[in-house]
């Protein structure tokens, strides 16, 4: 098949809708991520080691194996569709299912958006923005090239800010994600969010998360946003709003600037009772929490048959067993993450 932009002779019709989803808690599951890929040209240190192991490319599910369990997905209700990686626009020919994809705007689905560290932006802009992608996140937790290097281990400063002004001029509305780290950016958190609100960004701030081993100590970077907000109010004038995105992220205006700022607290105060999300592999793993080792095989059941009925079954099976929440602690008598994988694998 033909993978380059704007080809997707064989892509399914729209799917008919299916039954919703709803979990055994009554929640109604609309958002759907999916980690395209466990590969990134970063390595932050948050996240996963500097010689990672990754996926061999033989495990990972096609591009249109992606698009056919995505479309299922959306024909039981999910209405927004984040991308992920890894860092998704390292995957080959991304673009092919993205476009792809994009047909389903309009139809049954609201949103179709991703999350992106910026170093391959500036090349894919424009294309995301005709495929309809309208907002996407940024991970950006320095203004500093040194220390963004150092966070990064492999990143270049200046193709992100040149990845995120792309962006913007393809009219594209860009959120800043900073992890909030102990000791690294904790006293440039105020910076961060006056160049984000300066620029026309929102900033959305995250607790660190024990997941996979990293070779850093996580016990050590763990910063409370409690604290981090507190410091905030003794400068500026926080003021609750009901803006939501669809995330788990709670939000302030800050009057000061008149941009908004999200917190994304797992730790200090969990999200879980509102969570409507489900989180998808590039290997076809459907995690039902992103704090839980539970997990349902979606690619047996998507190539064992054409039928998407099959599929269908399988989908709702997992759904029964999505958690009441996440048990995310620091462990800091043994230092080890609560979650043996890696973020990289489901995308945070």
């Amino acid at each position: 098949m033909d993978h380059s932009p704007g080809t997707w002779q064989t892509a399914a019709p729209l799917a008919e809708q299916t039954a919703p989803m709803v979990d055994p808690f009554g929640r109604s599951v609309t958002y759907l991520r999916v980690s395209v890929t466990d590969r990134c040209d970063f390595r932050c240190t948050y996240c996963m080691a500097e010689n990672m192991t990754f996926l061999p490319k033989k495990d990972l599910l096609t591009l249109e194996e992606l698009d056919r369990l995505c479309s299922a997905f959306i024909a039981k209700g999910v209405r927004k569709l984040r991308l992920t990686g890894g860092e998704p626009l390292v995957r080959k020919n991304i673009m092919f299912l993205i476009r792809g994809l994009s047909r389903h705007l309009g139809g049954g689905l609201d949103e179709l958006t991703l999350t992106t560290n910026g170093s391959q932006l500036a090349k894919h802009a424009a294309e995301l923005a005709d495929c309809g992608v309208r907002r996407i996140n940024v991970s950006l937790d320095t203004l500093d090239p040194a220390k963004f290097k150092s966070i990064t281990r492999w990143g270049e400063f200046d193709k992100v800010i040149e990845g995120i002004k792309a962006a913007q001029a393809a009219g594209i509305h860009v959120k800043l994600n900073a992890v909030a780290l102990k000791d690294f950016n904790e006293a440039e958190i105020p910076d961060l969010m006056t160049f984000a609100h300066a620029e026309g960004m929102d900033l959305t701030l995250i607790e660190t998360m024990p997941m996979g081993e990293t070779g850093e100590d996580r016990t050590d970077q763990y910063l409370p946003l409690s604290l981090v907000r507190s410091r905030l109010e003794e400068r500026f004038t926080l003021n609750e709003i009901p803006y939501k995105t669809g995330g788990p992220a709670r939000y302030v205006e800050v009057a000061e600037t008149g941009g908004r700022l999200g917190f994304i607290t797992p730790l200090t105060h969990n999200f879980c009772e509102s969570c409507n999300r489900v989180r998808l592999t590039c290997t076809g793993t459907l995690y039902m929490c992103l704090g839980q080792d539970d997990a349902a095989d979606l690619r047996t059941a998507l190539r064992a048959s054409d039928d998407n009925a099959y599929l269908s079954a399988a989908i709702d099976e997992a759904i029964t067993r999505k958690p009441k929440g996440h048990d995310f602690i620091i462990d800091r008598d043994h230092r080890k993450p609560a979650v043996g994988r890696h973020m990289s694998v489901t995308g945070g």
